[in-house]
């Protein structure tokens, strides 16, 4: 399951997502002499759990940013977690690759993929410092979004994210038998 596409309505107030940063909101929108272009149109984005103000010029935000998932959208992401039955690369460097391109993309379904396989790989074999870095990064992307997403705190989603990955057989290695 992918998250289709969708340009950000950028206006002041709108809450939007950014890859890197997580949930934020547009301060502002206007126009000034920005980045060598005279009254370019900008827009002005915080992010709270960083706290990051960002300024990008307003035909970049529209392909940096998307809006918030909806919590219909959280609930997919939720189950989508319990379910997923996909595995780590064993080769590290293609793992790391893979994973740095899947959060680079913004899409929660597959920070919820990356955090599954690790979480996989960290009860079966432990993580590498990369590995390690991927998985803090997708538990923290998804306990933000998730979050604003279902009016909870990020805490509280974490454990209903570890719930969600917990299941029975979810961390068996690729070498494991299927359960009986």
């Amino acid at each position: 399951m992918r998250l289709e596409e969708q340009s950000a309505k950028i206006s002041r107030g709108n809450a939007i997502h950014h890859p890197h940063h997580g949930i934020g909101r547009v301060q502002s929108v206007g126009k000034c002499d920005f980045a060598g272009s005279k009254g370019a149109s900008f827009a002005q984005l915080y992010f709270q759990r960083e706290d990051l103000t960002l300024i990008l010029r307003l035909r970049d935000a529209a392909a940096a940013v998307r809006p918030p998932v909806t919590a219909e959208q959280a609930g997919q992401i939720l189950n989508h977690i319990e379910h997923w039955d996909g595995r780590a690369s064993k080769q590290w460097k293609a793992r790391a690759a893979a994973h740095q391109e899947a959060m680079d993309r913004g899409d929660p379904f597959e920070y919820a993929e990356v955090f599954k396989a690790l979480s996989r790989l960290e009860a079966a074999d432990g993580l590498r410092h990369t590995d390690r870095a991927h998985l803090n990064r997708a538990i923290d992307a998804l306990a933000d979004e998730l979050a604003y997403a279902l009016g909870e705190t990020p805490d509280h989603v974490r454990q209903q994210i570890s719930e969600a990955a917990a299941t029975p057989d979810s961390f068996r290695t690729a070498d494991s038998p299927p359960p009986p």
